[in-house]
């Protein structure tokens, strides 16, 4: 058992039957979830954009991080158990060595997602505006935003 399953099975246990959700795309809960079994979908503005089924995958950390709402709705497709952490932050804040595995779990999605709009610029070779598009793309995950703990950011001036 990992170490990250060791920490969650001392947490308190969450049901969700096919259909309930998770998280709500814009609203706000300061938790964070520990996948421990099921098939969660994710949508944003109605259109999905992944499915998760990974054993203690976690869910809910842009939110938790940056003190933000729910950028997603998350749904249980299946009968789904998670952990959770409430308050996360605080959690986090007190142990280091998770927050360092969020941090670069963060940092793994964000590396896939460039490499994958390069990929995408690429197949778009002689398209101007869709070649545009991932240029506008990259450049906005490149921005450097000033953030604050508790998410409250804005761009550098």
């Amino acid at each position: 058992m990992s170490t990250l399953a060791a920490l969650a099975v001392s947490l308190p246990l969450e049901t969700l039957n096919p259909g309930d959700r998770l998280t709500t795309e814009g609203s706000y809960s300061g938790r964070l979830y520990l996948l421990e079994a099921g098939r969660l979908s994710v949508s944003r503005e109605g259109v999905d954009i992944a499915h998760i089924d990974e054993p203690w995958a976690i869910i809910g950390e842009m939110a938790v991080l940056l003190g933000t709402p729910h950028s997603a709705t998350v749904t249980a497709e299946t009968t789904v158990r998670v952990r959770v952490i409430e308050e996360a932050l605080d959690v986090l804040s007190q142990n280091p060595d998770f927050a360092l595995h969020i941090a670069t779990l963060a940092c793994a999605r964000l590396n896939a997602t460039s490499a994958l709009l390069v990929d995408l610029r690429h197949a778009a070779e002689g398209k101007k505006q869709e070649q545009a598009l991932m240029s506008r793309i990259l450049t906005a995950m490149l921005a450097t935003p000033k953030v604050t703990r508790g998410g409250k950011w804005a761009d550098h001036e």
